[in-house]
Order: C-alpha cells, then structure tokens, then sequence
C-alpha cells in the first residue's frame, strides 16, 4: 500500500458539507484546482484538494490551525514546499502544475506570504521597482501610490521599518506591480489593528473590481466571509466545504464543528 493509501486509510468519517466539491474542477472557472495532493518530506498535508474560482471572485479559504490552508496556497503557487505530488492547477486554461513558480508567476499569479517578505535595505519605492524589472509589468507605481497613499508618502523610508499594516500594503501593492490575475493573501490581516484590517478590505475590494480573482487565507473567519463571495473550508488538507460565505456565516454546526467560532 502506497504512503498515499496509508494516510487516506487513517482518515474518520465527517459530515458531508462539500456539495460543490465533487464538481469542483469540471465547472467553469477561472483556477481551478482539481485533486491536488502536497507533502512536506513524507508528512501528507494536501490531501486530495479540488475546488474553482470565478473571475473577479474573492474566495475565503479557511480552516483551523493546521488545515492545510497555507500550504495549499503554496502548492497552488507551484513553491515547491509543500511538493506537489499529483493534480492539476489551470490558470485561464494555462497548466500551472506543469509550471515553475517562476512561471506560474508570470503566468499571472501572485502569492503574498504571512510574513510579507519586504526586502531589507531598500525603500518603498525600490521594493516596488524590483518587482517590475522583468515583464510582465502591472500597475504603475504612481497607480499604487493612488491606492496607498501611506506607501506615497513614505515611498524614500525602508520597507522594513513601516508598520505591519505598511507592510501589509507594501506586499500587496508590489504584488499589484505585476500584471496579475489571481491574488494569494496568506493572513493578511494577522497583528493588524482593526482600522487597518478595513483599510484592507476596501483595498480588496477596489481589487476586486478592477477583476483580479483573489483567495484569502485567514483566520478570522467572520471578516474573511463578509467579504468573500464564497468560501472553501479545510479540515486535515482535505474540502469539508464549498459553497458560498453566507452559507457559513448562517450554518452554526458548520462554524462550530470546522472554525470554532
């Protein structure tokens, strides 16, 4: 029996939220992950995940602690930790899982990782400028200045040195510089004060209607749903749930029994 089978084997049976789940990949979408199996080293973390995002769509992608959240995120950008072993991630018909992440990135998609990853030693503006060395080019960065007027004004100040909630803006407006199609927001909102975190959003939102697709992870769910359109719940690396986020917020055995709220 193959490690896949053995780790399959383990698993206990759970209610059945994932209606949409099963049809995941075959319905029209703009990404689509469809089955996608991921292991740091031989722990299986990524087990079996499906699901499709529409176009301009903000998909809420929750869970506990240890669902599995982040490392799918990972494995949809083709990072390489997790490994992706099996599965397949389409892009607007473009194969990402054949990709590299060099690739998928070019391809249009962008990863914001919790920890933000603003370059040491270089100011707003430069970690901005880097981002647009190679094409394909997105916003300018007048643009993003537009969208942050924080980052504007400190735009000669080393990344490093802003406040979380800078650097939170930082991280997306260096995504934004990038001719993207798909945003990937790892907790954006983690140690930020409530006036950022609705700073966000708005941002979020005007993303949204400029018809860049996003998923957030998050682990304050009751904000990432208000947001959402739909949600994707994790449970152990595998969908427990696909459906829209009202259906969350108004389904208190679903919030009970997968995010303890």
């Amino acid at each position: 029996m193959s490690q896949i089978e053995l780790d399959k084997s383990k698993q206990t049976a759970r209610p059945d939220f994932s209606r949409d789940a099963n049809h995941a990949a075959t319905a029209p979408a703009f990404l689509s992950v469809h089955d996608i199996h991921a292991y740091y080293g031989e722990s299986y973390i990524v087990q079996g995940v499906s699901f499709n995002v529409h176009e301009g769509e903000i998909l809420a992608l929750l869970g506990r602690n240890g669902a599995g959240k982040t490392s799918t995120l990972r494995a949809i950008a083709q990072i390489g930790s997790p490994l992706m072993t099996s599965g397949e991630v389409w892009l607007d018909h473009q194969a990402l899982h054949l990709m590299s992440s060099h690739e998928a990135s070019r391809a249009g998609l962008a990863l914001v990782p919790e920890d933000r990853r603003i370059i040491p030693g270089l100011t707003v503006e430069e970690n901005i400028q880097l981002a647009q060395i190679a094409p394909p080019i997105g916003w300018s960065v007048e643009r993003i200045y537009e969208l942050f007027p924080r980052l504007g004004e400190r735009r000669k100040q080393e990344g490093v040195t802003l406040s979380g909630g800078e650097q939170q803006m930082l991280s997306i407006g260096r995504a934004l510089a990038r001719d993207i199609k798909v945003l990937l927001l790892d907790e954006p909102y983690e140690g930020l004060a409530p006036v950022i975190v609705d700073e966000i959003e708005k941002t979020l939102n005007i993303i949204k209607r400029q018809g860049i697709t996003t998923i957030l992870v998050e682990q304050n769910a009751v904000r990432a749903l208000k947001l959402a359109d739909r949600a994707v719940i994790l449970e152990s690396g595998e969908v427990v749930f696909d459906g829209t986020a009202d259906e969350v917020l108004h389904n208190e055995q679903l919030r009970h029994d997968y995010l303890a709220i």
